[in-house]
């Protein structure tokens, strides 16, 4: 399978034809870059690679799969190559539906696993997943077969040593849901100004239950969480655009240049402008890898 994902993968990083399926091919180590990562599954085919959620480290390799049940800040660097890897998207909506067929129960009352999980890959789990890859060599059957694959993949998940993780990106009153609604507020309003207090009656749960989960789903605080959804679009902007720090810290809401290029520099490494250079070095001699 290694080799169709290389065959396949976009130089762009864009979703392939399949609908929810990413490839990731990489020849050579990267260095870590920011990415946020949605609720999915991930195979590590060939190489290893590891993620920095907050300040915990999730190393994987060949054979491990890694399961994501929020919409998370990371970075990631490969570290053994070739690396080749795939993710397929879990949604919501269509485990919700599984669930129900299968008569599984909601999961409202139980606290929420962490956002990040890397297991071996159960056997039952690497057909589904090879399929889906090898529709890209047959592209007249990938609108009729794709939900039908998923539909398997979700009930073999369902099924698995994952089933608590997945259960509770389906169940809509679930901790995790409440936890999700505050980290999706955060990214679509990084700029502004946030109370933790709106946050957790967003979530529907007292002050001291949401730092407890919020911190179990993220590894942060929500004040932590929100400062580095920050910087990693800050960065992002500073990778395609050509304002400068002071200008692209007061867009992602900091209203003290020094006190931006403080934190920047603390999260990356370098100070912005350094680390502009440094990026768009990397990215031209194709160093630059988010899977």
């Amino acid at each position: 399978m290694g080799d169709l994902i290389a065959r396949h993968a976009p130089t762009d990083l864009s979703r392939s034809a399949v609908p929810g399926l990413r490839l990731y091919a990489s020849d050579r180590p990267t260095r870590m870059v920011s990415v946020n990562y949605d609720p999915m599954l991930c195979l590590v085919v060939a190489g290893s690679k590891q993620t920095m959620l907050g300040d915990v480290v999730y190393p994987y390799q060949a054979g491990d799969c890694l399961v994501v049940s929020a919409e998370l800040p990371v970075c990631g660097s490969v570290i053994e190559t070739p690396y080749r890897a795939l993710s397929f998207d879990l949604n919501a909506a269509t485990i919700a539906r599984m669930m129900l067929e299968m008569g599984v129960p909601s999961l409202s009352d139980q606290p929420p696993p962490s956002g990040m999980r890397v297991a071996r890959l159960d056997d039952d789990l690497l057909e589904p997943l090879a399929r889906l890859v090898r529709l890209l060599d047959r592209p007249q059957e990938i609108a009729m077969m794709t939900p039908m694959i998923e539909r398997e993949l979700i009930w073999r998940l369902l099924n698995s040593r994952h089933a608590p993780t997945v259960c509770q990106i389906g169940s809509s009153e679930s901790r995790l849901s409440g936890v999700n609604r505050a980290i999706r507020w955060i990214r679509d309003n990084y700029a502004r100004p946030m109370r933790v207090e709106d946050l957790s009656a967003m979530a529907g749960m007292s002050l001291s239950t949401f730092h407890r989960h919020f911190r179990t789903v993220t590894t942060m605080s929500p004040l932590q969480f929100h400062k580095q959804v920050r910087l990693q679009e800050a960065r992002a902007r500073l990778l395609s655009g050509d304002d400068g720090a002071a200008e692209t810290g007061f867009t992602v809401g900091y209203d003290s240049p020094s006190q931006f290029t403080r934190e920047y520099a603390r999260q990356f490494g370098l100070p912005p402008g350094r680390d502009r250079v440094r990026m768009r070095e990397t990215l031209s001699a194709g160093g630059l890898s988010t899977g």
